[in-house]
């Protein structure tokens, strides 16, 4: 029975470009290569001391072991915004125009489930990291691609 069933949406997704360049990465090491690997932003040291230990205190208080409101803490949401204000001099409310998510992905992820249609088409620019198009095929878009070249009269 499960042999039949298609997920649609997964066959949909091109193949991981990060986990090709893994694959490409642990061949080359495995072959003796001294591979510098730049394919992605991951923190390559420890955390700063000082960071380890707000950490550890905020781990030790109860209040801090729920989760925390929908939209993120209100602190950090007005910090958001204040933000904003300063370095463009934009006003946005806490309360309807910032929230807070665990990462970029998730919040460019619901932000385009919550903006497209079925069938609708997203003109998504290549290269570009997966998540651009990956979320607009999980939402029921179609993806087109648009091709970003040098052309060194209008490269900044």
């Amino acid at each position: 029975m499960f042999d039949e069933i298609r997920f649609n949406k997964i066959d949909r997704l091109p193949k991981y470009v990060f986990a090709v360049v893994n694959e490409l990465k642990m061949a080359e090491r495995r072959a003796g290569a001294d591979v510098i690997d730049f394919s992605m932003g991951n923190p390559d040291g420890p955390a700063f001391e000082p960071v380890i230990e707000k950490l550890v205190e905020s781990a030790k208080k109860p209040h801090t072991h729920g989760y925390s409101a929908s939209k993120g803490i209100y602190k950090l949401r007005l910090a958001i915004c204040n933000w904003y204000l300063k370095k463009y001099d934009v006003v946005l409310d806490p309360e309807s125009e910032a929230v807070a998510t665990m990462g970029s992905k998730e919040g460019y992820v619901h932000l385009v489930q919550a903006i497209t249609n079925p069938g609708d088409v997203a003109i998504v620019p290549d290269p570009t990291y997966p998540i651009h198009s990956y979320a607009f095929i999980l939402a029921g878009g179609n993806v087109e691609k648009m091709e970003i070249t040098y052309n060194e009269q209008n490269y900044e």
